[in-house]
């Protein structure tokens, strides 16, 4: 069980509840995340298991895509549906080009204010904790990047849009400063995450699959097996001498028609398609196997 599970996180469930609920039904205990999900939003939820932890570094700055719905006419307290109104309840009815052009504000390159009720630290101290003592939370500007923001619909006081972005956005901040430009509040009402870097909800399996399946002693069925991770790096098939020299951390060498000069990362994958280790450009042709699994 080295590899990654997709999971379409349900409404409800926290991203370390899912991640526990994995630990159970696959009997171990390395198991993590690639990305948080608030308990509000749906989708794509990536876990690795095993060795493949190990990986998760290379998955920090992982794009995203959300599918999310904002209801306009007042702010909340949380920047979405859960938390207290903050203001008059109003019911505008903003225009699709006005709502367009807003967004075209909120694409690109941004100084993103985190929500209050968010896991960025003050001082060590995650603010929802303080913002839930009643301690003022001010918190400083992240550079994020918004690639696009597609308009989908509009329905009264409410919108639906997609959004492709950079690791570390907020989409309930994003809704939050929409309301705000637009001068009548608004808040994120549902969310989904269509994509996380390279996985996908065609990819994602249900809790209820997932249990049905480690009932059956399926559940390896699921696994995206930790070989086929990362495929933007090439892979080198090592012998089995080689194998036992990149567990040993000694540098190996790739093939220079698999493998184009320059590249920094190699995968060295055993004989029988087990990932062994990530290998870092030492020489032309030749890796050292920084990670090793």
């Amino acid at each position: 069980m080295n590899g990654v599970l997709v999971v379409d996180k349900p409404e409800g469930w926290g991203s370390h509840d899912t991640v526990n609920k994995v630990r159970r039904l696959a009997g171990i205990r390395r198991v993590g995340h690639l990305g948080t999900l608030d308990p509000m939003a749906t989708g794509v939820l990536p876990l690795v298991l095993g060795k493949a932890t190990r990986l998760a570094q290379f998955y920090v700055r992982a794009e995203k895509t959300y599918d999310a719905v904002i209801r306009f006419g007042y702010a909340t307290d949380t920047y979405d549906r859960d938390g207290s109104p903050v203001g008059p309840i109003t019911e505008p009815r903003i225009g699709r080009a006005q709502l367009e052009a807003a967004l075209e504000e909120f694409t690109g390159l941004l100084q993103q204010v985190p929500p209050p009720i968010s896991a960025k630290k003050i001082d060590g101290t995650p603010a929802y904790k303080l913002a839930r003592k009643n301690i003022p939370v001010t918190l400083k500007p992240v550079e994020v990047t918004v690639f696009s923001a597609k308009l989908l619909e509009t329905t009264g006081a409410e919108a639906r849009i997609v959004v492709r972005c950079s690791a570390g956005t907020y989409m309930r901040a994003i809704a939050h400063d929409l309301g705000k430009a637009l001068g009548c509040g608004a808040f994120l009402k549902s969310l989904c995450r269509k994509a996380s870097g390279d996985f996908t909800l065609s990819q994602a399996r249900t809790l209820p699959a997932l249990e049905e399946m480690a009932r059956d002693g399926r559940l390896a069925d699921a696994l995206i097996p930790a070989a086929q991770l990362l495929p933007q790096f090439p892979s080198e098939t090592v012998d089995a001498l080689t194998a036992s020299q990149v567990r040993q951390g000694r540098d190996f060498r790739v093939s220079p028609f698999r493998v184009r000069p320059a590249t920094r990362y190699v995968k060295a994958v055993s004989e029988h398609g087990e990932l062994l280790a990530i290998g870092e450009m030492k020489l032309p042709n030749v890796y050292h196997p920084f990670l090793v699994l």
